[in-house]
């Protein structure tokens, strides 16, 4: 690997769906597929750069490549009538506000908000609505700083696509780090922050430090850990080694861990490829000489990493890199769930083989879990009880502490891709989990109603 101070500086250069005609020529792209990215992109929201498009993209494998499939829009994410549609505007062309409408109608069919997260995960208290905030489980709050929510370059499975589409009621976003300090100090349970997005690290440091530098010095509650969820790592690794303000960003991590916080950086990582270039692995390695930790996770994508053997290595090279591997999720029933979406039982299997192939240090990871409504649920195993075959079922996170480690069982279904699609076993007519749900869900409609007053 080339030493940091011997890798060329880059300048970051986006490519959105304007440009897809640029790519077009870059790339070498048909004209049936370039047309039909300006169809999907329509609905979804489309941007890469100019890493993706030279080092990580194979050009020679369109469009099986898993990194092309990761992050340009692909026709089989529109059902065939809505495809069919737009196709028809376009070649009729119609004005750009008539394809927008038409987009929005889509959009809104595609579950924007999974897991009612709008309506569950918003904190309100004494008439104040928290936005741009989540508070979902007792130890941890996410923050969407304001300025972080776009990435680099956008995750065609992503199942926050609803922030980056212009519909700004579905947004979740804040630019005071007041309020979230007050949020903190008024609720001891919590000891993580998340900062999430979009992706925050897009923005400037100085940017950055407005919503970290006062929780550092104010250390609200008993706040111990900062965690950042980014892509960054992956889609523009100069952002830590080469960039402008690369060093400040450095400076900003040590500054976060010298104060005596338990910094976290939470990269998604999709595919080995994004870990195998020389300025990624050096944007790991100095991101962990501040003292921070990585941890890995991704979630569990058709046509980019439904294969054990991409995950075992995967896992193998962020050990090596001196990365965690943290947790495989399943694609959330959002956006276009049914291009990317595996059934659970093949979702098991991929965990599990890939989970034979690696030793104990890549074992840290869990999975294959969906982050629902009521958890994060984890499949921890299929098997037969008195006769019936059954999915083994476990809570690692619950919108109810209570719920936290324990095991239930739904009945086995090679067809069930999300837990709204499982049924309980044993003859069950319902999981031990629903009625606190259904009150949870009463709490919170009436927190709602009463802060709309």
């Amino acid at each position: 690997m080339k030493g940091i101070d011997k890798i060329m500086p880059k300048k970051y250069k986006p490519y959105s769906r304007k440009d897809i005609l640029k790519i077009q020529d870059v790339a070498g792209l048909s004209h049936e597929l370039s047309d039909a990215i300006k169809i999907v992109s329509a609905v979804f929201p489309f941007r890469v750069n100019n890493y993706l498009i030279d080092e990580l993209i194979d050009w020679d494998n369109i469009p099986s490549d898993p990194i092309f499939q990761l992050t340009v829009p692909q026709p089989g994410m529109l059902e065939w009538h809505d495809f069919e549609k737009l196709k028809s505007l376009y070649q009729k062309e119609v004005p750009e506000k008539e394809i927008l409408k038409t987009a929005r109608k889509i959009q809104m069919k595609m579950n924007p908000h999974p897991a009612d997260q709008m309506e569950l995960n918003v904190p309100v208290e004494n008439g104040t609505v928290y936005r741009g905030m989540q508070h979902k489980y007792n130890e941890t709050v996410l923050l969407f700083p304001h300025q972080g929510q776009t990435c680099h370059a956008f995750c065609t499975y992503c199942f926050r696509w609803a922030q980056f589409v212009g519909l700004d009621d579905l947004k979740f976003a804040t630019d005071r780090a007041d309020k979230v300090i007050e949020y903190l100090r008024n609720h001891p349970e919590v000891t993580d922050l998340l900062i999430t997005g979009g992706d925050p690290l897009i923005m400037r440091t100085k940017v950055l430090r407005r919503y970290i530098e006062p929780i550092i010095r104010q250390r609200p509650g008993n706040l111990s850990t900062i965690r950042i969820g980014t892509k960054v790592p992956a889609y523009w690794p100069y952002r830590f080694v080469t960039d402008k303000d690369a060093d400040d960003l450095i400076s900003l991590f040590e500054e976060v861990v010298e104060s005596g916080f338990h910094l976290a950086i939470m990269s998604h990582f999709s595919h080995p490829r994004e870990l195998e270039t020389p300025i990624a692995q050096a944007a790991i390695k100095r991101i962990l000489s501040t003292g921070a930790t990585i941890r890995c996770q991704a979630p569990l994508i058709k046509h980019v990493n439904d294969d054990p053997d991409i995950w075992a290595k995967m896992w193998q090279i962020q050990v090596k890199l001196g990365a965690i591997p943290y947790y495989m999720f399943i694609g959330r029933d959002t956006g276009p769930k049914s291009y990317f979406k595996l059934p659970l039982a093949r979702a098991y299997d991929i965990f599990s083989n890939a989970y034979n192939k690696v030793s104990g240090l890549c074992r840290t990871v869990r999975g294959p879990l969906m982050s629902a409504t009521p958890g994060k649920i984890m499949i921890d195993g299929v098997t037969e009880i008195g006769g019936e075959k059954v999915f083994v079922l476990k809570f690692i996170q619950g919108r109810d502490s209570e719920w936290v480690n324990q095991i239930f069982f739904a009945r086995y279904d090679e067809k069930a891709c999300w837990l709204d699609e499982l049924e309980p076993a044993f003859g069950e007519k319902q999981f031990f989990f629903e009625n606190r749900l259904d009150e949870i869900k009463a709490e919170k409609d009436v927190f709602h109603k009463a802060s709309s007053l």
